[in-house]
């Protein structure tokens, strides 16, 4: 079933806010650009977006989403962080999203960043009884959470370029 062509620009519409969301964390990122190209997958009957091509685009989605938390605990273990203040740091991600959820949802993933980078810190001074350890830990997860962000845009564009590709080839 072939959809209308007002139907692919809504699509790139949403693409742009996702792509927005990618470095806006109160907006939908990466997770939004997949559930456009799903219901488009969907509504024209893997027609265009073969069953393949949604397989690699789910992949890519949830490298994209994941992103976050992966590659902030990696930049944590890169700058010495222990096993334990790694843990900490999720239990302060999980925190700092509970938290941030009670400001509508909005501050959710702006809660999960700071919850992380504050109990990384405290974990890695409570493990290491060293502030300045403590701050080297807390700088390798922002600098994790920006390379998670060029990481999610590269992620974004590459299946926002495949939906496009996939649609204009027929």
């Amino acid at each position: 079933m072939v959809l209308p062509v007002w139907v692919f620009w809504l699509a790139i519409a949403l693409f742009i806010l996702g792509l927005v969301g990618v470095v806006m964390p109160a907006l939908p990122g990466v997770g939004l650009i997949w559930i456009v190209i799903l219901i488009y997958a969907v509504a024209e009957r893997f027609a265009t977006i073969d069953p393949l091509s949604f397989a690699v685009l789910t992949l890519l989605g949830i490298a994209g989403v994941t992103a976050d938390v992966w590659l902030q605990q990696l930049g944590a273990k890169v700058a010495g962080a222990s096993f334990r203040s790694t843990v900490w740091g999720l239990a302060g991600a999980l925190l700092g999203g509970l938290i941030g959820l009670i400001f509508g949802g909005v501050g959710a993933l702006p809660g999960m960043w700071v919850g992380t980078l504050l109990g990384v810190l405290l974990g890695e001074y409570l493990e290491r009884g060293s502030l300045r350890a403590a701050l080297k830990a807390m700088a390798g997860v922002a600098v994790g959470s920006a390379i998670s962000t060029a990481v999610q845009l590269a992620i974004a564009l590459a299946m926002i370029g495949i939906f496009v590709w996939q649609v204009l080839r027929g």
